[in-house]
């Protein structure tokens, strides 16, 4: 199974810049659509499932072609009701081959997500085909230093760097990702470049992270595509990505394609699944999404709607609850007694 691609989002998600980049990766996919939203990063905010359900109904809309199936994965707390660590909540993740992340707060969404079985599933669902986008706070979570953009920005923290997701480690590369690189909402009176914090102070934060570090700047509505099978990056969207290695920015024009080795040596994970819990590797390999034994409402509704779908002989839309099902856990089996359901 080839690793799955890999997408940053400098901003605009759900921008026309953004659309196309879901749309390119869609399309590279052979088996149905199966999008996971997770509202982690916004967890911390009353409304993150509204945030996360713009994105999933975006997406609906600019997919529409493929017939995706969405989930939102309401993964917002540990300790939580809506814990990362909740195997009913997070079996939409096991079937997914499309796993988005977005707006919130870089070090919350690193809090929530360290160590957790939702960030050991997202990184093995990676390792077997599925692919990953991130935008916004998502793409800074994700780097092996992270910029606290809220702490320094917002708060008046001193500039300091933070451990990040480190999506990249087992992949022997060393990388942090700043999203919003060329802003410009402070007009003449305020740097709000390098997301939001200024060039003097991105520096100072630079001069913090180890040497081996690179770190790519993503210009707003533009996005970087990480082919890790062919060794390719693609930079895509309006405007255009650098790289920063000592502080030295080298800039890549949208269009442009460049060898992965520009980023470090990349090293495949020998066995694939170094780094990740035997926990969440079984549960991802063996398609157990739910240790319950029963199917939810949700369930026995969507069988309801497909048990209709079917006698009105709208055998797309039939096929397309299924999916929804599998996503959930279960496989419909049609007899001559009906529909049954078979728990993956």
């Amino acid at each position: 199974m080839p690793l799955g691609h890999i997408a940053f989002l400098g901003s605009g998600e759900t921008s026309l810049a953004g659309g196309r980049i879901f749309e390119s990766l869609a399309r590279l996919l052979s088996d149905p659509l199966r999008v996971a939203v997770m509202e982690t990063p916004a967890g911390f905010e009353p409304n993150s499932a509204v945030v996360a359900g713009r994105v999933g109904d975006f997406l609906k809309t600019r997919l529409q072609n493929y017939k995706p199936t969405i989930d939102v994965i309401p993964a917002r707390k540990l300790g939580s009701e809506f814990s990362p660590d909740d195997p009913e909540i997070l079996a939409p993740l096991l079937r997914a081959n499309f796993i988005f992340m977005g707006p919130g707060s870089p070090t919350y969404a690193i809090r929530q997500l360290k160590g957790t079985l939702a960030w050991d599933i997202i990184r093995a669902r990676h390792r077997l085909g599925a692919t990953l986008v991130f935008s916004s706070a998502a793409t800074i979570s994700v780097s092996a230093w992270a910029l606290p953009v809220y702490e320094i920005y917002k708060v008046g923290e001193d500039v300091f760097a933070n451990q990040g997701l480190n999506l990249f480690g087992d992949f022997g590369l060393h990388l942090s990702f700043i999203p919003h690189w060329n802003n410009a909402e402070g007009g003449m009176d305020l740097d709000t470049s390098r997301c939001f914090i200024g060039m003097e102070r991105f520096v100072e934060w630079c001069n913090l992270i180890p040497p081996e570090n690179t770190t790519i700047g993503l210009d707003e509505h533009t996005g970087l595509i990480l082919d890790l099978e062919a060794g390719q990056c693609e930079v895509s969207g309006i405007s255009s990505v650098s790289l920063v290695r000592d502080c030295n920015p080298e800039m890549y024009p949208s269009g442009v394609k460049f060898p992965l080795s520009d980023l470090g040596e990349f090293k495949m994970p020998e066995p694939l699944n170094l780094g990740i819990p035997e926990k969440a590797w079984d549960m991802v390999t063996n398609l157990m999404p739910v240790e319950n034994d029963k199917p939810s409402d949700v369930v026995l509704l969507l069988l309801e709607q497909r048990q209709q779908a079917r006698a009105r002989k709208d055998f797309s839309e039939s096929d397309h609850l299924r999916d929804i099902i599998a996503a959930h856990g279960w496989t419909v089996q049609d007899s001559k007694d009906g529909q049954v359901l078979v728990k993956l």
